[in-house]
């Protein structure tokens, strides 16, 4: 018993002793693992606009030069990055990063104020405090709510919106189901062939699925105020456009 923090060299010892007090084959037992939690990094020195497609550098971009970096191997992100302009007039971006780290946070600390190349600038690694995220749910897809205390019973579909699982969507979805009595003819999507149809986002009513790295509300979601303004707008247009619809009815 001891309240010191174990080390990864402490595994090895935890190993040998399960194998020589075990007479089971050691490959069925469950190797230890240390305790993990979140440390939380960001990427400065970046400009917003990605070199080679001219438009904002994307989260898949930043994890993948991360991932092709020898300075972060064996890092493993506990969530999706995230890219945010310094201020909504300048154009370097900040990227924020959540890795799983040992409880003493011995992977973070290797990596504060390392350097390295995306495309032609120079990124440094800093400390950063825990951040303010806005959850986005995944049973509804909406935001400033996680699954657990979703209010809908059902589950909703990310692309089209129905009461459906994500992955039954070629199943469910309408457009994908072949159609003959249109013109043009409307052919079926063949399983585990990519969807040709474009798809609306339930919050931003854009043309993406709802957690979709295009959508305004996954820009902002570093700012709460944002969302909470957004939605308010959303909402009022909602009710002014059922109010133009009974007084249209009513004439």
């Amino acid at each position: 018993m001891t309240n010191n923090i174990s080390l990864g060299s402490n595994l090895q010892k935890i190993k040998k002793y399960v194998k020589s007090s075990l007479s089971s084959n050691i490959d069925k037992v469950l190797l230890a693992q240390l305790p993990q939690s979140k440390s939380y990094l960001k990427i400065v020195g970046i400009f917003f606009n990605s070199e080679k497609t001219n438009s904002c550098i994307l989260s898949d971009e930043i994890e993948n030069v991360l991932k092709n970096n020898h300075l972060f191997n064996n890092i493993v992100l506990a969530s999706k990055s995230c890219v945010i302009k310094v201020t909504p007039k300048s154009d370097i971006a900040i990227v924020w990063i959540d890795i799983w780290d040992t409880q003493n946070g011995s992977n973070a600390k290797k990596f504060i104020n390392c350097q390295f190349n995306i495309s032609s600038y120079i990124a440094t690694v800093c400390s950063a405090n825990m951040n303010p995220r806005v959850p986005q749910c995944k049973n509804c897809w909406k935001w400033d709510h996680t699954a657990e205390v979703c209010r809908i019973q059902e589950t909703k579909c990310v692309k089209c919106n129905s009461s459906h699982l994500t992955g039954h969507y070629h199943y469910f979805a309408w457009y994908c189901k072949a159609n003959d009595k249109i013109n043009p003819l409307r052919l079926k999507t063949k399983k585990g062939k990519p969807c040709p149809h474009l798809f609306k986002c339930l919050d931003y009513k854009g043309k993406h699925q709802a957690d979709s790295n295009d959508c305004p509300f996954w820009k902002h979601y570093f700012n709460k105020e944002w969302h909470i303004k957004e939605y308010a707008k959303i909402q009022n247009n909602q009710r002014n456009s059922t109010h133009s619809a009974v007084n249209g009815s009513t004439i």
